[in-house]
């Protein structure tokens, strides 16, 4: 099976480990153990609860304490709606084998994570791509959608909030994508995996799972919730669904870890505070960024609406990858080139590390642009 490399992880796992101020990560900062006890308003004795701990394999479709947590992050859905995976990128792979197959049609937003028409592409499903506009600030336009869908549609993948630009798709424009796909038919796979991050309100947007009764949502304990080192996901969709999903995940993650299991349902029943705390981060800092943005030549975008990743558009005949090796090179600052997103001429920032980091490392980003010729006064 012939696979196409996946550039942004190809990227990370090239240079991740060799810079100073990491403004390509996708998390938000991330939580150590005792700051997970602290918001769950527990203390370092309350680890004695995990030496009784019989490290076998756990609860096959992930415990019933988890499954319970999760489903409280969305309107409608039971414990009997999800099964838990190995991160998003599990939950994502697993629903993409379970439903296409070779000469599928399915239809995914571009950029957006590669996941989603590269595994279906290796799968030998029909692949096409609904480009994303600036123009239209990222989000899909329902006409151009309604214009690609067939009879033989079975799936259309978003991402919402969408990666790498922030847009969101609001429960309006959700419910119009809902509408097109239930004319034909079709499954509507939403990863889900920035969910909570809304610069607004709760910062939880609808969920696919909740509007539609063929939708597919995917998330985990990575991102809004700080926790990526669990390495846990689940996927949300009706039982029929979880139940072949059941089928293809038997051959490759049998369980997740008891301790990984334990960990993410005490962080989800304490949830409000969690997401308290992404939303300090990640509203203050987009703040910080914007900031920067207005006051910095040659540099435009459109401001995502969630999520903890922008998309910045560069005035500067260079290529994105030599644009980022250089920098980085020069300042210790990584930033993913668009070109791992297939998007030339732009820049993938990540904004919801600590605000120390994101501070410093956009003064050296300043610094490094004004030695470029085109930005140099």
């Amino acid at each position: 099976m012939h696979i196409e490399p996946f550039g942004v992880e190809l990227w990370m796992n090239e240079w991740e480990t060799r810079c100073e101020w990491n403004l390509a990560e996708t998390c938000v900062e991330s939580l150590t153990v005792d700051q997970l006890l602290q918001l769950s308003g527990k203390n370092d004795s309350d680890l004695a609860d995990l030496l009784p701990m019989k490290l076998t394999y756990g609860a096959i479709e992930g415990s019933d304490r988890l499954r319970q947590a999760i489903a409280g992050l969305y309107e409608g859905a039971a414990a009997s709606n999800i099964i838990v995976t190995h991160g998003t990128i599990g939950a994502n792979m697993l629903v993409h084998r379970t439903l296409l197959g070779r000469a599928d049609h399915m239809i995914a937003v571009v950029p957006t994570y590669q996941q989603h028409y590269s595994i279906p592409a290796s799968i030998g499903a029909d692949v096409q791509h609904l480009q994303l506009s600036e123009a239209d600030d990222w989000l899909p336009d329902p006409d151009a959608l309604r214009a690609m869908v067939t009879p033989q549609t079975k799936l259309i993948a978003l991402t919402n909030p969408n990666n790498p630009t922030g847009a969101l798709i609001d429960r309006a424009l959700m419910a119009q994508i809902v509408a097109i796909a239930r004319e034909v038919d079709a499954w509507v796979l939403c990863d889900e995996v920035y969910r909570g991050t809304d610069q607004q309100g709760d910062g939880l947007t609808a969920s696919v799972a909740d509007l539609y009764e063929k939708g597919i949502s995917t998330a985990s304990m990575s991102k809004a919730f700080s926790l990526a080192g669990l390495r846990l996901g689940w996927v949300v969709g009706p039982e029929a669904l979880i139940e072949d999903i059941m089928k293809h995940r038997d051959y490759d993650t049998i369980s997740v870890g008891m301790i990984d299991d334990h960990f993410a349902a005490l962080a989800l029943e304490h949830k409000s505070r969690l997401l308290a705390r992404a939303h300090q981060i990640t509203r203050g800092n987009l703040a910080i960024l914007s900031d920067w943005v207005e006051t910095t030549p040659g540099i435009t975008w459109v401001k995502p609406r969630s999520g903890t990743t922008a998309l910045l558009k560069y005035d500067l005949d260079r290529p994105s990858r030599a644009f980022c090796v250089d920098l980085l090179q020069e300042t210790g600052v990584l930033l993913t080139p668009g070109s791992a997103l297939h998007m030339e001429g732009y820049l993938r920032i990540g904004y919801a590390n600590n605000p120390a980091i994101l501070k410093e490392g956009l003064a050296r980003l300043s610094a490094f642009l004004t030695r470029q010729d085109r930005f140099a006064g």
